[in-house]
């Protein structure tokens, strides 16, 4: 199974690809898409979707996974994350993939054992895990 993982963002979307046996797993590509910020709002969102788009073709994922909607204190902030993630939904659509989506406590708790790690805490369990 290949996925294609997806933490939204206005200003740097990141993904991560991997594949797995379901014993082992493998990290195909990782990185983050980058909008020019020079570019309004529209124009970031739709470089994000042609870079999404890229990925897809490229790695051919069964699945498309995401972080679940949460509630944030910063309102603008959300609604921005919120459409970022809507691109998303939509590349999976026109992909024809299914979106698996998680909350953050459920990835924390996944892969460090404890939901309210932080950033450091998950990024190096990750790089132990995927080598």
């Amino acid at each position: 199974m290949r996925v294609l993982g997806v933490d939204c963002g206005s200003r740097s979307t990141g993904f991560g690809v991997i594949e797995s046996d379901g014993r082992s797993y493998q990290v195909l590509d990782y990185g983050a898409i980058r909008p020019a910020r020079s570019h309004n709002f529209a124009e970031r969102l739709l470089h994000i979707q042609v870079e999404l788009d890229k990925l897809v073709e490229r790695y051919q994922p069964n699945s498309i996974a995401v972080e679940q909607v949460f509630q944030a204190l910063n309102v603008k902030s959300a609604m921005q994350l919120s459409q970022v993630r809507g691109i998303v939904l939509l590349t999976a659509a026109r992909a024809h993939l299914p979106v698996r989506e998680y909350s953050a406590l459920t990835v924390k708790s996944s892969v460090v054992g404890y939901g309210r790690a932080e950033k450091h805490q998950v990024q190096g369990m990750v790089q132990r895990l995927l080598a």
